[in-house]
Parts: C-alpha cells; structure tokens; sequence
C-alpha cells in the first residue's frame, strides 16, 4: 500500500508548522507528531496533527529556557520524538542541560520531565529518544556529561546508565535488533563503535574510531550478515563489521572500509545485495554490500534527510526539497524525480499508504486518501 508517486502536486493536505526545526515527523494511529522551536520565545513545543486533514489538533510547550548556539545547518527542535501509542516522548537541549519528556499522545498532557545531564558541543543538539521494551534509551555523547542511559517509559527514572569517558560528540541513535543469534545495542559515540545488551547496558563488544564524531544511524543487512556505520567528523569512513565478535574487535572484525562514499549526516540504506549512501559532497553511491565493490555513483546534491527503501525503491530526498527516486542495481537507474517545493532536511515517515514529509516550512501527507 505503500505509495511510490511522491509529486507534491497531488499532496493530501500540507500544514504550515510554526517555528522552527528539522525533527520528522511520527505516525500512530490517526496521529501525526513532530516538534518545533520558537526562537522569539525561547520554547520547544510538541505538535500532534490530524492525520485526515493536517489539521494541528494540540500544541504543547515541553520546555522554555536557553537556546544554546549550534551549527547553521542544525535546528533547536532537530531529534525526532517517538512513541508508544499512549506516550510522546522528546528530548531537547535547554542551555547546557539534555531534557527529556513525555507527554500523553491523546491530549498532550505533560506526564513527566527529567534532566539526566549536561551536553556540550559546538554543534548543537540532536540527539533522539529510541523505545526497547519498558525503556527510552538516550545517546548523551557529548563534551560535557557524555553518557548513555535507559529511562523508564512510565516515569523517567533511571534504570541504567553508563558513563562514557572519551567525550566524543555523537548525534547517532542506537540499532536495535537481532543479530549474530542475541538482541544487540549498535551505538557510535565516544570516538567508537560499541554493541551493548539493550536490557542492561552491559557491552558485548567494541571497535575504536574510525573517527571522533557520529551523525548516520547503523544499518544491518541480514543477507551480508553485516553492520555498516560511518564516521562524520573531522573524516567520514565506512565501515562494514562482522557483529559476531567479544571485547575489543577492532582489529578482527573489520569486513570492508571506504570512505568515497561515507555519509556526513544521512544514515545509510540497505537494499537486498546493495548498500548505498550520500556522501558530503553530494554523491549517491552503490555498493555490494558483501564485498565494498563500488558498483556505482552519482551526484545528487547535498542531503541531511535519510534515504527510505519503499517496495524496492530508494527515496533519496536532497537539501532542496529535490525527490530522486532511484531502483538499485548494478548500474544507476533513476525512476522518477519530484521537487518538494522547499527546502528539507528531515526523513520521511511512511505508514498505510501515506508519506509524511517535513519541508522547512509545510508538513506534507502524500499517497492515497485513508477510508
């Protein structure tokens, strides 16, 4: 059900958002949820629209405070909010202080607000809630308090926390998922790689660098039976591990590096036997997954929103709002290609035949109107 027509012309509806921010939207339901900053007054609100018409049903000020300096291309309302179906749940920067919240989705209703530490960084902040079972698990990889720490959904409290010593800055969630036959924790930060037991926070195994910032989110390919991360800042590399390994593996569970094709900001995709990724300058890039092999690679324009597998497509959603709908294979091959019509930065958000697309200024719903 999943649409591939993404021409905004034939947009469902497009909100006007106020303010300001680059966080994605969220579906649940009849539910549509991202956040926002307001410069003027200094606060970081979370919006819940209709998911019908767009029409914003509650506006709720999570927090008001200091709005510390960041990177021009960064956002006060950057980190996606997530949720349960019961719960929102958000996370901002407010002067030096991470704060993170959860608010009712029915009406917004503040339920509970927690500071778990400082966060330093010349960047700014952008870091994202991730849910796993009874907890909110937060990457606070930073120069200031660097952790990471697992938060009880229902009140916030701390229910387990790891310091991180190397005080590397990390704006990448966590991957969650099976592999190697046990649940796995993939988190860059801390000028690392490092898998964790999600439940209790207790490591698994580690590879160091490849670099000493993290933007993209890991992948996993089952087919490949590979890990594919890459590096930011101040030198992008790509790195494809075996999750396999104990202790320390940097030396042994290293499958394939590059770093012609290592992303800044937007997270890889996986596509069957493909891998393929935007980097910096712009170019969109196929590699075989399960050997590196450059297959090939073409110019894009700059993106910071990540590409999106829809029934054997890849979305690739450029800096200006430009939509390259590309079908992955040896050779390039671009399907179709749409002009948002602004600027954009955020990641899609797909459900039961509807794309959600922040731009700058509009919320977009495309695809096929819902009974």
């Amino acid at each position: 059900n999943v649409p591939t027509n993404w021409d905004p012309a034939g947009a469902l509806w497009k909100t006007a958002l106020p303010g300001q921010g680059h966080a994605s939207a969220i579906v649940w339901g009849d539910r549509v949820c991202t956040v926002t900053a307001l410069p003027a007054t200094q606060e970081r609100v979370l919006l819940c629209l209709d998911r019908t018409n767009g029409k914003i049903l509650w506006q709720k000020t999570v927090v008001q405070g200091p709005l510390p300096a960041l990177h021009k291309e960064n956002s006060h309302a950057s980190g996606t909010p997530a949720t349960d179906g019961e719960r929102v749940y958000v996370t901002f920067r407010v002067g030096d202080e991470i704060v993170v919240a959860a608010h009712a989705l029915a009406d917004g209703r503040p339920l509970w607000l927690v500071r778990p530490g400082t966060h330093a960084g010349e960047w700014g902040f952008s870091n994202e809630p991730v849910l796993y079972k009874d907890k909110v698990i937060l990457d606070g990889d930073s120069k200031g308090d660097s952790f990471l720490i697992a938060l009880s959904r229902t009140d916030g409290k701390t229910l387990w926390r790891l310091a991180r010593t190397r005080k590397g800055i990390s704006y990448s969630a966590p991957l969650i998922r099976e592999m190697a036959g046990r649940r796995q924790m993939i988190q860059c930060g801390d000028r690392c790689v490092t898998s964790f037991d999600p439940d209790t926070g207790e490591e698994l195994w580690r590879v160091d660098g490849p670099s000493e910032e993290f933007v993209a989110t890991p992948v996993y390919s089952e087919k490949a039976q590979l890990v594919f991360i890459s590096s930011s800042w101040p030198r992008q590399v790509l790195l494809a591990l075996r999750p396999d390994g104990r202790g320390d593996v940097t030396n042994t569970h290293v499958a394939w590096r590059d770093t012609r094709g290592a992303p800044y900001v937007p997270s890889l995709i996986v596509a069957g036997d493909f891998l393929l990724s935007v980097n910096n300058a712009g170019v969109a890039f196929c590699y075989e997954a399960a050997t590196g092999k450059v297959l090939w690679q073409e110019k894009l324009g700059k993106h910071h929103a990540s590409p999106v597998l829809v029934q054997g497509l890849v979305f690739f959603i450029n800096d200006d709002g430009v939509i390259n709908v590309i079908k992955p294979g040896p050779q390039f091959e671009r399907v179709a290609r749409y002009e948002l019509g602004e600027s954009c930065y955020a990641s899609p958000a797909i459900s039961d035949g509807q794309v959600f697309l922040r731009g700058f200024q509009h919320l977009f719903c495309l695809g096929r109107r819902n009974p």
